[in-house]
C-alpha cells in the first residue's frame, strides 16, 4: 500500500512536471510550489486535476509506463489551474475541472495511441469549450483576486513572467521557481527557453503591442514552450528553436488581434510546423 501511495505521489508530480516537459517528479514539486504561491485555489485545482487524470488512467487501464511518465496528467492540470484563472472558483467551477480533466486524459490517449504529437491540445480544446460555456450559457463571473501589479519592467522580470504565465502565474517569483524547475533537470532547455522570453519580447515590441503586456509574459509564454520542446545541444537544434519561437510568437499576435484566447495553441501550431520542417530535410541533417 505505502509503495502503491508512493508511486501514484511520484506520478502526480511527474504529470505537473510534464506541463513544460520534464519527466521528474522533483520539477513538478517546483511547479506545484510556484502555483500555490500565486494561488492556493489553483494549487488544490492543479492536484485536483493531476489525481482525476492518474484514476482516469487507471480505470481506463491505459499503458502504465505512459501513465507513470505523467503523459496524462500535464493537460488535465493546465485545465484545472485554467478554470480556476478565468473563473470564481464555484461549485460547478470544480465539477467542470473533474470532468474536463477527466477528458483531458482521455483525449491525450485517443492521441496518444494514433501517434500523433499534440502537446498541450486536449488542455486548449477542453479550456476552450469551458470559456465558451461559462461565458455565454452558464455565465460564471472572475476571480476577486487581481494580478500582481507590474512594477519591474526589465528583460529579466519579462523572462521570469514568460515562464510563469505557462502555468497562469503572474508574479516575478513564480516564474523564476519555474525556472530553476525546469534547469535542474534539463539546463540547455532553461538557457533556450530563457533567451526565448528576450527574443519573443523584442518580436512584439516591433508590432507594436502593448508593452505592459510584453513584460506579463503574455507573448513569451508559448515561446518558452516552443524553446524547450527543441532545445539541444548542436547547432540546428538552435535553427529549429529561433524557427519555432518565431512562428510561435508570430500566432501569438495575431491571435491577441484577432480576439481569440491563444493559451498554448501557437506553441501546438508553431511546433507541428516545425516537426514538418524537420521532416523535409534529409534524415543526417534533422
Amino acid at each position: 500500500m505505502k509503495s502503491k501511495i508512493s508511486l501514484y505521489s511520484k506520478t502526480i508530480l511527474t504529470s505537473i512536471g510534464q506541463i513544460m516537459l520534464q519527466e521528474n517528479p522533483w520539477t513538478g514539486l517546483l511547479f506545484l510550489a510556484g502555483i500555490f504561491y500565486g494561488s492556493v485555489v489553483m494549487g488544490i485545482a492543479a492536484i485536483l486535476s493531476a489525481v482525476t487524470a492518474l484514476i482516469t488512467a487507471l480505470l481506463l487501464k491505459f499503458d502504465k509506463n505512459e501513465t507513470e511518465q505523467g503523459l496524462y496528467g500535464f493537460s488535465a492540470t493546465l485545465v484545472g489551474v485554467a478554470l480556476t484563472f478565468f473563473f470564481k472558483p464555484e461549485p460547478v467551477i470544480w465539477i467542470a475541472i473533474i470532468a474536463g480533466s477527466s477528458l483531458a486524459a482521455i483525449l491525450q490517449h485517443v492521441f496518444i495511441k494514433r501517434k500523433i504529437p499534440v502537446f498541450t491540445l486536449p488542455f486548449i480544446i477542453i479550456t476552450w469549450i469551458g470559456l465558451y460555456i461559462f461565458h455565454n450559457v452558464f455565465i460564471i463571473g472572475g476571480p476577486v483576486s487581481g494580478s500582481e501589479l507590474l512594477n519591474d519592467q526589465n528583460e529579466l522580470a519579462t523572462v521570469a513572467h514568460g515562464f510563469g504565465e505557462v502555468i497562469f502565474q503572474g508574479s516575478i517569483l513564480a516564474g523564476v521557481i519555474f525556472i530553476l524547475a525546469v534547469f535542474i533537470n534539463n539546463p540547455v532547455a532553461a538557457l533556450y527557453a530563457i533567451a526565448s522570453g528576450v527574443l519573443s519580447a523584442y518580436i512584439s515590441l516591433q508590432f507594436s503591442e502593448p508593452q505592459t503586456d510584453i513584460h506579463m509574459g503574455l507573448f513569451s509564454f508559448n515561446a518558452v514552450l516552443c524553446a524547450i520542446t527543441f532545445s539541444g545541444t548542436r547547432v540546428r537544434d538552435g535553427i529549429y528553436v529561433l524557427f519555432s519561437i518565431l512562428v510561435s510568437t508570430l500566432f501569438d499576435i495575431y491571435m491577441v488581434k484577432m480576439g481569440w484566447a491563444p493559451l498554448t495553441f501557437p506553441f501546438v501550431a508553431s511546433s507541428w510546423i516545425t516537426l514538418l520542417l524537420k521532416k523535409s530535410v534529409p534524415a543526417k541533417y534533422r
